[in-house]
């Protein structure tokens, strides 16, 4: 398999994602901009994302990934079969428990996500009838979660890389034709995130069925825990919960912060967030995607060499990418906020403070990124423990700096802590890698850094002209002008960045990659 070449096919439905993504953000914008009724549907939808990331998606599959591959290389196909059935039994079973106590209890789990909605009598309402709408979201995405486990072991990386598209299309339909015939047209956002689940895990049983490991969802959950597999993942799953949740505290915790800096606050961040997450999503999850299951089977191969190699293979591709991107989120962060956002109620203000916020993300997006492939080289050889011990430390660091920060920046001071806080935590996992000798780096890396240097001191200059040689926010009479404008930079920020390394000499056949 051309690990560059799953890359690029995993990078460009994810890629599909974020765009659908993006134009559901700017429906949302355009129709609510920046106001008490997206507060609550956000702070709304974060809890059932929390329990997704931490419960199943986030901690679910590093525990799983790595014993379903050991299963399926070491055990034949009728024991990994009866691994995905006992698992996905005891998941949906689980979470089924799990959405019902949250549906009984959303007003107080919306209360100590955001207590300073309280203050919003109509916006707390909002919010706790929505999270009660969107709980069951969590079985649904937790088998989706399941499936791609399953396929990405088997190299299908594309069925799960597309579904996202999926509740981008429901968001933008809701939004488009039912938000208008609701009295609260709000909740068509709560209904679009149910419909979604369902079909993220609906397009991927074609690709389950090709390899008979469509799920079986028994009846006794009991009998399916007594399994051996099951067991070793729900073993393993403990530890990862509480390295996710250490994440998903840190969110919770500056959720709760936002909603007292003012109205907006909450929301200004999930539009930064958006935007984040787009370079994270297109090279650090499509990276740790491919890479986790390759590595497993070096893992179980004892190939230490093979391991090793993954592993800087994947560092370089991830510092020659996010590097650049890193500098756009920092240096073109206003461009970037006004084209995407700046319509309808979403106003010249709400664009300043967003792009606050996106900005001092850049500072850390090469840490967030680069997590994605270091805790997999230790996910990989089922050690979670370590990821933990740094995770807490990490998340004592990042609200030490919310402390020293928000008093100064406000809100942009939360999303600037979360990026020195991945910083932190990347350079702590690549300590550990070395230290125990998993990770040797290979030669050249001197070179490839200054190189790299060069090229994104020109970037970062012609950046910094081309945000202030233009009235970004002013251009909103002329919408199809800014998109060109924008598109057009961003295609020679493109051609002089790669431009620049290839006159210095950088060499691109290395990453070409093949693994077997």
């Amino acid at each position: 398999m051309n690990l560059f070449r799953a890359l690029l096919t995993v990078s460009g439905f994810t890629l599909l994602s974020r765009v659908t993504g993006l134009a559901r953000e700017t429906l949302i914008a355009r129709a609510f901009g920046a106001s008490q009724y997206t507060d609550a549907f956000y702070v709304a939808f974060r809890i059932p994302n929390l329990l997704r990331r931490i419960s199943a998606e986030g901690a679910f599959s590093q525990a799983f990934v790595p014993i379903l591959a050991e299963f399926k290389n070491q055990q034949g196909h009728d024991a990994t079969k009866a691994l995905v059935d006992a698992t996905s039994t005891v998941l949906a079973w689980a979470l089924a428990v799990l959405s019902v106590i949250g549906v009984v209890g959303a007003s107080g789990v919306v209360f100590v996500v955001a207590s300073g909605l309280a203050r919003e009598g109509h916006a707390y309402q909002l919010a706790v009838t929505m999270t009660r709408i969107m709980f069951p979201y969590i079985i649904f995405i937790s088998l989706t979660s399941l499936a791609s486990g399953v396929l990405n072991t088997y190299r299908n990386f594309s069925l799960p890389a597309f579904a996202p598209v999926l509740l981008n299309v429901s968001f933008i339909v809701s939004a488009l034709f039912l938000a208008p015939r609701l009295q609260t047209p709000v909740y068509a956002l709560a209904w679009a995130v149910i419909i979604g689940g369902v079909l993220q895990f609906a397009v991927q049983l074609p690709g389950l069925k090709k390899i008979d490991m469509v799920p079986r969802i028994g009846l006794n959950p009991l009998h399916a825990l007594a399994h051996r597999g099951v067991k070793r993942v729900l073993a393993k799953m403990v530890p990862a919960m509480f390295a996710v949740s250490v994440a998903q505290i840190s969110l919770i915790i500056n959720t709760n912060i936002a909603s007292h800096i003012g109205p907006g606050a909450v929301s200004w961040i999930n539009y930064a967030d958006r935007l984040m997450e787009f370079p994270t999503a297109l090279l650090g999850v499509a990276l740790g995607t491919i890479l986790l299951p390759s590595l497993s089977k070096a893992h179980v191969d004892a190939d230490s060499h093979e391991y090793s190699s993954l592993l800087d293979w994947g560092l370089r591709v991830t510092f020659l990418l996010a590097a650049p991107s890193a500098i756009a989120l920092f240096f073109f962060a206003q461009p970037l906020t006004a084209v995407l956002f700046n319509y309808g109620k979403f106003d010249g203000t709400a664009v300043v403070m967003v792009s606050r916020a996106l900005a001092a993300y850049g500072v850390g997006l090469v840490g967030l990124i680069l997590i994605k492939i270091l805790a997999p080289g230790f996910y990989a050889k089922q050690d979670i423990k370590t990821p933990v011990k740094i995770g807490i430390g990490v998340l004592v660091v990042t609200q030490l700096c919310n402390y020293a920060f928000v008093p100064v920046f406000a809100h942009a001071g939360l999303t600037l802590s979360v990026g020195l806080g991945a910083c932190v935590n990347a350079l702590l996992l690549f300590i550990g890698l070395r230290k125990r000798g998993i990770y040797t780096p290979s030669s050249g890396w001197l070179k490839f850094f200054v190189q790299l240097l060069g090229a994104c001191l020109v970037l970062a200059g012609v950046m910094r002209w081309l945000a202030i040689s233009f009235d970004w926010v002013g251009m909103h009479t002329q919408p199809v002008s800014r998109m060109v404008l924008l598109g057009a930079c961003l295609v020679l920020f493109a051609a002089l960045y790669f431009g620049m390394l290839w006159l210095m000499g950088f060499k691109y056949a290395y990453f070409k990659r093949r693994v077997k």
